[in-house]
């Protein structure tokens, strides 16, 4: 989880699942008063029908109180938690956190939470489809087709309200 600080400077949390192979982010959720029931809830609907991973790594958040651990440990999902302050034990996500800041909250004034909730499915249609990866050879967490240079020419589609682009070979 993490803060955003809207407008009116009211503190929005932002709860995100993310699956470390191939760096997709499978949940996201916004509230302004996370509870220990809320997080279950997610988690719940992050894993639906027996999909649910194998470890969950997380940091030591208050907000994950007794409804939070029971329903993981009933969906057989064992808990892994980082030791205190060390944001390093769970660098994934730190990263992800970090580019969304970086890439678009950053550049961005939140007025409340649908706004928040927009922008931020904005961005991982973007972050999904079309932003880069090292790790992934260079590639997205949803895979693309490589596209030869005889297709056509290339031209940008506009992302995230035209803070990034797509580039894509328009056919002949």
């Amino acid at each position: 989880m993490f803060v955003v600080v809207s407008a009116s400077f009211q503190l929005l949390y932002v709860m995100i699942i993310l699956a470390h192979d191939r760096r997709r982010i499978v949940r996201f959720d916004v509230t302004e008063h996370p509870t220990a029931s809320w997080l279950s809830q997610q988690v719940t609907e992050a894993f639906p029908w027996n999909t649910a991973p194998r470890y969950l790594l997380r940091d030591r958040d208050a907000s994950y109180g007794t409804n939070f651990r029971r329903r993981v440990e009933a969906m057989g999902i064992v808990e892994v938690i980082t030791a205190p302050r060390s944001p390093w034990q769970n660098a994934y996500v730190e990263r992800v956190i970090g580019s969304i800041r970086r890439e678009c909250l950053d550049h961005l004034v939140i007025f409340n939470e649908r706004h928040l909730r927009r922008v931020f499915t904005s961005y991982l249609d973007y972050y999904h489809r079309t932003r880069t990866h090292l790790s992934l050879d260079k590639d997205c967490p949803e895979q693309r087709p490589i596209q030869v240079p005889k297709v056509g020419k290339i031209i940008a589609i506009p992302q995230v309200g035209g803070m990034h682009h797509r580039y894509q070979r328009l056919a002949a």
